[in-house]
């Protein structure tokens, strides 16, 4: 009788379980702007810091980069070497 009422918890907790957020930063975009405040968050819909920064002016934010943005391109003289031995 034990086994069935914690099994039953169990379950009630899981279904009763908020979905949890999965990412804050969107992939998309190079640059985010947080934004402080009660409930401090990130809007990830800016394609540079200038266009950021007009938008934090005169508000409590401020302009990050975005670290998982995937358009992301390796530097034009990057060289992978291989080694043979």
């Amino acid at each position: 009788m034990r086994i069935r009422a914690l099994a039953m918890l169990a379950g009630a907790t899981l279904v009763a379980a908020a979905p949890a957020r999965a990412q804050t930063y969107d992939p998309n975009y190079p640059v985010c702007l947080h934004i402080f405040g009660r409930t401090p968050y990130y809007e990830c819909r800016y394609t540079s810091l200038p266009q950021c920064n007009a938008s934090a002016s005169g508000r409590s934010a401020q302009c990050v980069i975005n670290p998982y943005f995937g358009g992301a391109q390796e530097p034009a003289d990057y060289r992978r070497h291989r080694r043979v031995y």
